[in-house]
């Protein structure tokens, strides 16, 4: 991941104003740690923190077009820039860079080239000739991008809110699959698939198709689920530097660890690190993750690094996790600690690029409320709520967790094939059927059940959901609770609606978290980008609806899905004392 800043239209550009510009992209320095670049032109600047991931000797940015009269800035990676080459065959390109390609295509199809991308990532391109600019943000949001209003009338982008919020006076989380234009003064979707609708799909489900459609997120072209999976993992070891595989030992990562380990054999980055994928996991001393993912490494045969953590350490480092990930809401702190001390550890053995597992349960419906889902309806609209959402939740865990130590996270599951491939599925493939021998994710682990050439042990491959937060040890999250009761006093809890009357917390792990944002973001449009509302084991607001003794325990946690989870919270009971000690 990189960093970019850009500010377009203000009306100072003296040397105070470019220190200044300066100082602001310094603040995203941790995103991209390998170089520096700046472009003015007139009263429009473009920054670029870099992370080199793809042909770090000549990539730096920002990049342009053959007469530098277009200029990017970028942060993501386009897995088809190989592809796009080939069709910009008259155009001659600078370096080997894989975001150079959005110069070249805007010359040759104008504003209108979004969707040819495939990759994450969000730009900002300035076109010098007419000082007309764009800026883009991947479908599902897996890349960071803020836009921001200057009292003088100036555009700001950032990948992240502290580069713009002590300089706007308005700002807010850009849109995923949007792109701004400001010939239209505008921004307009670009992104449509057609589950966006949330019409109720009804093609058949096929295995064989949905592992393919997987495979090939990971790069050659097929139309199965199973080859779709195999090669979206495929496409995302395009890489120039060393890279491994985030294992919690949970279906998702496991998944993706063994089809990565099969795909690096036959890859270019074989030749440059080996053919032995390198596998990375974090827990409390005997968590269930812990156990899991060595028992998967030790499956798939990848060379596994465990790392530990204490409760302690994870409550000191909480502070500087929130600045990083900016934001105050619950299960994204709760699994964002873990995620950060791991990256750093990680980034200490050279490691820059890893594969997550990511988005998986938006599309499938894996958490376990969706036990509860009344009906292939109901099921069907929550996981396009949940998708549409991610760029608030685990897209942004995942990317400013791992950026805050200047590691990238891709994840294939988000690949956009083969999220239109699986959201076409008759979600009645989908539900939870016990009486069917169907839990949760049914249709993923049937693709990856195969008994001549196994990915996985079965018991990995049918373990039940276990969130990060959880799997990394129960004690956690027990621990963040017991820590926030010191801190937050009954009747802090009780007077909340009248210090925080916007997303008031409702619990004092929440009121706890929401104090240390407000202490870097104070301003009412930084409280603003982060969602609220009651969530059970990571629902939306409107599936907790789906079981009324859910609203009596409002904790996002899986242990909350009570019936559901193996080691599922006992019944709380009622009152406000009972209320406050949820978390």
């Amino acid at each position: 991941m990189c960093g970019i800043l850009a500010v377009l239209g203000c009306i100072d550009n003296s040397q105070a104003k470019r220190s200044r510009i300066i100082e602001l992209s310094r603040r995203l320095r941790h995103r991209g740690p390998d170089w520096s670049g700046l472009h003015c032109h007139q009263n429009c600047y473009l920054s670029h923190q870099r992370l080199a991931i793809v042909d770090p000797t000549s990539g730096d940015q920002p990049l342009y077009n053959e007469d530098k009269t277009v200029v990017v800035t970028v942060n993501g990676e386009i897995y088809n820039h190989k592809q796009l080459r080939e069709k910009l065959n008259s155009h001659q390109f600078r370096t080997g860079s894989d975001c150079e390609v959005i110069a070249h295509l805007y010359e040759e199809y104008g504003e209108d080239f979004v969707d040819m991308l495939d990759g994450m990532f969000s730009f900002v391109l300035l076109d010098t000739r007419d000082k007309s600019f764009i800026a883009a943000r991947d479908a599902i949001g897996i890349t960071p991008l803020y836009i921001g209003w200057g009292l003088d009338g100036s555009l700001w982008f950032a990948s992240e809110m502290k580069a713009l919020s002590d300089d706007c006076e308005q700002f807010m989380s850009f849109l995923p699959g949007h792109i701004y234009s400001s010939k239209q003064g505008a921004l307009r979707r670009w992104y449509n698939p057609p589950w966006y609708s949330e019409k109720i799909p009804s093609t058949p489900y096929d295995p064989k198709v949905l592992r393919e459609a997987f495979e090939k997120a990971f790069s050659k072209p097929s139309t199965g689920i199973l080859v779709l999976i195999l090669l979206a993992v495929f496409k995302r070891l395009m890489t120039d530097v060393p890279f491994g595989v985030l294992l919690s030992g949970g279906l998702d990562s496991s998944l993706v660890a063994a089809v990565a380990a099969r795909q690096l054999a036959n890859s270019e980055v074989a030749c440059q690190w080996g053919s032995q994928l390198h596998t990375f996991c974090i827990g409390l001393k005997g968590s269930p993750d812990l156990k899991a993912a060595k028992e998967v490494a030790d499956y798939i045969g990848t060379r596994h690094h465990e790392f530990h953590f204490t409760v302690q350490e994870g409550i000191d480092a909480l502070e500087e996790v929130i600045y990083h990930i900016e934001t105050y809401d619950v299960t994204t702190i709760r699994a964002s600690t873990p995620m950060f001390l791991m990256s750093r550890k990680i980034k200490s053995l050279g490691v820059k690029m890893v594969l997550s597992g990511e988005g998986s349960d938006e599309i499938f419906g894996g958490y376990l409320y969706f036990h509860k889902a009344p009906n292939k309806e109901e099921f069907h609209e929550e996981t396009c709520r949940k998708i549409k959402a991610l760029h608030l939740y685990d897209c942004l865990r995942a990317n400013k967790s791992t950026s805050a130590w200047g590691l990238e996270a891709r994840v294939p599951f988000l690949d956009k094939e083969f999220i239109n491939i699986a959201m076409s599925i008759d979600p009645e493939w989908k539900m939870i059927r016990p009486d069917l021998g169907r839990i949760e994710k049914w249709i993923l682990r049937n693709a990856f059940d195969d008994d001549k050439k196994p990915y996985l042990p079965k018991h990995i491959l049918y373990r039940q959901k276990e969130q990060f937060s959880d799997g990394v040890g129960y004690s956690w999250i027990d621990g963040l609770k017991d820590h926030a009761n010191k801190q937050v006093t009954d009747a802090m809890l009780i007077n909340a609606n009248f210090i925080y009357p916007e997303n008031t917390p409702t619990t004092k792990e929440g009121y706890y978290y929401r104090t240390i944002f407000e202490k870097f973001f104070p301003k009412n449009a930084a409280r603003s980008t982060v969602p609220g509302g009651p969530s059970v084991a990571c629902s939306t607001a409107k599936a907790v609806e789906w079981d009324a003794a859910w609203s009596e325990n409002p904790d996002p946690s899986g242990r909350a899905a009570l019936g559901v989870h193996a080691s599922a919270y006992e019944a709380q009971k009622g009152g406000i004392a009972g209320k406050i000690a949820i978390a």
